[in-house]
């Protein structure tokens, strides 16, 4: 599924925000950022404009970026459309590929993971790391996979 970019006309994903930060919950045990914001429209705004990372892909065999807020768009090098039709295994070097699809493995199997890091790479082939990252799977009110989300409060360049 590709989503239009966030904005004020469809609030800013609030239904795909409500499908992360319920799987968050449920799986972490905690909320997912700005708890203190109760409306749906505001949060996804929130977290669309907040200065960490979020991103998801979908369920595909190669899965394609489904969502990344700006700080996530900004880092890449990517605008919405190029980033939402990206497969996401690209946002890591050929080397670097293997790595991500074990840990992408684990998190399936467990339902998240914690203090993830790893070397990404942007659009004009900018190498940074981030570091501790939180990844977790997605799925819907009927228990069926959709994909993961990651999020990230830390990265350095290379």
């Amino acid at each position: 599924m590709t989503f239009p970019e966030p904005g004020a006309e469809n609030q800013y994903l609030a239904p795909h925000i409500r499908l992360l930060k319920a799987n968050y919950k449920r799986r972490l045990g905690q909320p997912f950022g700005f708890s203190e914001i109760t409306d749906p429209a505001e949060l996804a705004q929130a977290i669309y404009e907040a200065p960490y990372l979020v991103l998801s892909h979908n369920a595909a065999a190669d899965p394609v970026f489904t969502y990344g807020n700006l700080a996530a768009q900004k880092l890449f090098d990517y605008s919405w459309k190029e980033l939402t039709q990206l497969p996401s295994r690209l946002s890591a070097e050929p080397p670097e590929q293997g790595e991500r699809e074990r840990f992408l493995a684990t998190v399936s199997r467990q339902g998240f993971a914690i203090g993830y890091s790893g070397v990404r790479i942007n659009r004009k082939g900018r190498r940074f790391l981030i570091q501790d990252a939180t990844v977790w799977n997605l799925e819907d009110s009927a228990g069926a996979y959709q994909g993961q989300a990651a999020l990230c409060h830390r990265w350095q360049w290379l």
